[in-house]
């Protein structure tokens, strides 16, 4: 592994993580680290216990009348605040997150009071003290059946896809005319992120200007969303996220420690820290809904699908417009002449549904992924030869070219790795145990977006990098420390990448597998502008040593810029004309052909007869994703993703009761977490090549990937082991000894 002071540290390399001595010794500061001057207050959010209906009466006397208590923030001394969901047409991350406005109750666990106080313990303290009473209106405080009759069509799908994709005719004739079926509902659980950073803000208000240091993954809409929220212009917000502790999709947008922080800072004059606590952020950050979906599949008797139907329906919390496209993998999955995907929501008084690593394909392969291996059982053919005979050579919902189709390479270079033509048969035993092998396929959309970054290049030798972007722990430092040192051809240890700030030049922020290349290509190409303007000045400048230099091609390596057998010092060129050079850049990709990121899963796992408990044993992912930019970084994704699928398959499952609207297992006594003793050895297969119409950097997104598939995986190895099939997830011991019988 190399480390930042090696010549040789640019992409594609085992760099260390640049920023792992800061965190390690606690020089990382985080939201809730800040130490700013004055010292903050602390402040403790008072939640609804209704889930929907109204305040009627709201007591804080007894609380503010304790020692170290600053101020009760109440809808009755609250600043003012645009409308929750106003403009309607800012989209749910930049709209308003208004809170404490009026008595209206949306779900259960809202804040209602937020108690401020010189200590944590004051606030803590007093917030047990307040008193509210509540009148109770009807509301939808349920789960998803896929019984329901008042289902809505979402005006579209997370990432701007159609709701509704349908192809190559009518799918029920299709689909009737079909030697060999398979027609199955599968149900997923509500899920929440468990980022190991909860959800923290510090907010200070002095000279018309809200400074916020808060935990989130997108900067630019965190700056939108509190203008709109609070009335202000966007150049009166300032955000800081230097570093983040994870965010899995619960910090794409603001929350309720960021509005409310900031309201108290505006309402106070004075500092205020604001930290979710653990069982806060089951109610106040976002989680993953429910799901129902049928998938329906016809095949010849050759193995030749010819029928694919993938249906969803999902809550949607009311006034939060967010669909998760479950459905939308079978789009690119496999070949088949007729398609049908159906996304349907169903508005539910709740708290936000929202992003969850991997969206739509985290959950929709768990059913798409069972019923192929279905199909497989009902031919009698292995599941691997009738993915493999089903390939598509074009993306079945438009009939595009693929823009480097690799699924075929991951699923026999994954196979071969994990040893599958070993496969042994069905039900195998070994005492009370059985045996099983899995495996299942996943593709991934590679999200282009838009960024900008800018780069300085100073008189000694030393590189400064600033955008917006985040590193919510997945290596963005590193890797755009190597993009520059790829690049300009100067050591790691001689650039500084600044993050997180929304001073900085704009991204779309960590979110989507889109990070990495977005933030990358933007700096790329700041760096090449900058490497010609170095260029220019070497040739042209009279005290240039390479003035005049023969037309050859340059070479930027080992700090210097060489041309033909001469050479210059970087930090040289540029004191010749001042004391640093800089250049900005936007990557602004255009549309093009469907990209996907590919890979396959194998699994081996154990099933005790009495017990009913799943044992994993091991597992092996293939993967295809573009150039690999830090194989260390890479890898740490792929198996974060494997260890986030394995827990959503076996054990993490969010406990509603329908009669409050109030998740019940709000900590990780009750939420199980997939934790070592869950998970075996896994093994990472990177199979990736530069693609250059992917990105500037040729590599596609992988946070995601790696969690695609598995728990289809696990699924069809338990089949293999037992003989039954689990359709509702996650695949708890209770569940497998009922199926058992």
């Amino acid at each position: 592994m190399t480390d930042a002071t090696s010549p040789r540290t640019g992409l594609g390399r085992p760099l260390r993580r640049v920023d792992a001595f800061r965190k390690v010794c606690g020089q990382a500061p985080y939201a809730a680290d800040q130490q700013i001057t004055p010292k903050p207050y602390v402040a403790w959010i008072v939640e609804s216990s209704l889930g929907k209906g109204r305040v009627v009466e709201l007591d804080v006397a007894a609380a503010e009348r304790e020692p170290g208590v600053v101020r009760i923030l109440t809808p009755a001394n609250t600043p003012a605040q645009r409308p929750f969901g106003e403009p309607e047409d800012a989209g749910r991350f930049a709209m308003s997150h208004a809170l404490l406005r009026d008595d209206t109750i949306r779900y259960h666990g809202q804040p209602i009071a937020l108690v401020v106080g010189e200590t944590l313990e004051a606030a803590r303290g007093a917030a047990l003290l307040v008193r509210a009473r509540y009148e109770a209106t009807d509301g939808r405080l349920h789960e998803v059946t896929g019984d329901e009759t008042d289902t809505e069509k979402p005006d579209e799908l997370d990432g701007g896809q159609e709701p509704d994709v349908c192809t190559g005719g009518d799918f029920d004739t299709a689909f009737g005319d079909c030697e060999v079926q398979v027609d199955n509902v599968y149900r997923t659980a509500g899920l929440i992120s468990a980022a190991m950073e909860p959800h923290a803000t510090v907010a200070s208000w002095q000279d018309g200007t809200l400074t916020v240091h808060t935990s989130i993954q997108i900067v630019a809409s965190a700056v939108q969303a509190l203008a709109h929220t609070l009335q202000l212009e966007p150049e009166q917000v300032r955000i800081h996220a230097p570093f983040v502790g994870g965010g899995f999709g619960s910090k794409l947008g603001i929350h309720a420690d960021a509005v409310l922080a900031s309201l108290a800072a505006i309402a106070l004059d004075h500092p205020v820290r604001v930290v979710q606590t653990r069982r806060n952020l089951f109610a106040n950050a976002p989680h993953r809904g429910s799901s129902w979906q049928r998938v329906r599949i016809g095949a010849e008797r050759n193995g030749r699908l010819v029928a694919v139907g993938h249906e969803s329906v999902m809550p949607m919390s009311r006034g939060y417009e967010f669909a998760e496209p479950c459905a939308a993998g079978a789009r690119a999955a496999y070949r088949c002449d007729t398609l049908r995907t159906i996304h349907r929501v169903v508005k539910v008084d709740m708290p936000a549904i929202d992003s969850m690593r991997a969206p739509g394909e985290a959950i929709g392969t768990l059913a798409l992924e069972s019923a192929i291996d279905e199909v497989a059982e009902r031919l009698g053919v292995d599941p691997l030869y009738l993915r493999l005979d089903n390939l598509a050579e074009r993306e079945p919902a438009s009939g595009k070219r693929f823009v480097a189709y690799d699924l075929g390479r991951c699923l026999e270079e994954g196979a071969e790795r994990f040893g599958w033509s070993r496969r042994p048969a069905p039900r195998e035993r070994e005492g009370r145990l059985w045996v099983g092998w899995g495996m299942a396929a996943c593709t991934r959309p590679n999200l282009l977006t838009d960024a900008s970054a800018r780069v300085r290049l100073d008189r000694d030798g030393r590189a400064t990098v600033e955008l917006d972007m985040t590193d919510i722990g997945t290596g963005t430092y590193t890797i755009l420390t190597q993009v520059v040192s790829e690049r300009l051809g100067i050591p790691a240890a001689q650039v500084e990448v600044r993050l997180g700030d929304s001073a900085f030049p704009k991204t779309s922020g960590s979110g989507g597998s889109f990070g990495s290349s977005a933030a990358g290509s933007a700096v790329w190409l700041a760096c090449g502008k900058l490497a010609d303007r170095l260029l220019e000045r070497a040739r042209s400048h009279s005290d240039s040593p390479l003035r005049n230099a023969p037309d050859r091609r340059p070479e930027f390596a080992d700090g210097s810029l060489r041309i033909g057998g001469r050479s210059a010092v970087l930090a040289d060129l540029v004191a010749l004309d001042g004391s640093s050079l800089e250049a900005e850049a936007e990557h602004d990709p255009d549309s093009g052909p469907p990209q996907y990121s590919y890979g396959a899963h194998f699994v081996e796992l154990t099933v005790d007869d009495s017990s009913g408990e799943i044992r994993l044993r091991r597992a092996v992912g293939a993967f295809s994703f573009g150039r690999v930019l830090n194989p260390v970084t890479a890898r740490s994704q792929l198996l974060g993703g494997m260890i986030y699928g394995i827990g959503g398959a076996l054990t993490e499952h969010l406990a509603l009761d329908p009669r409050h609207g109030a998740f019940m297992n709000r900590d990780f006594a009750g939420y199980h977490l997939a934790t070592q003793r869950d998970v075996p050895d896994l093994d990472v297969l990177m199979l990736g090549e530069p693609i250059p119409e992917a990105a500037e950097l040729g590599s596609k997104g992988i946070g995601e990937l790696g969690l695609c598939g598995i728990g289809g995986a696990i699924a069809n190895a338990v089949h293999h082991a037992t003989g039954v099939r689990l359709r509702e997830f996650p695949l708890t011991p209770d569940r497998v000894l009922a199926a058992l019988g």
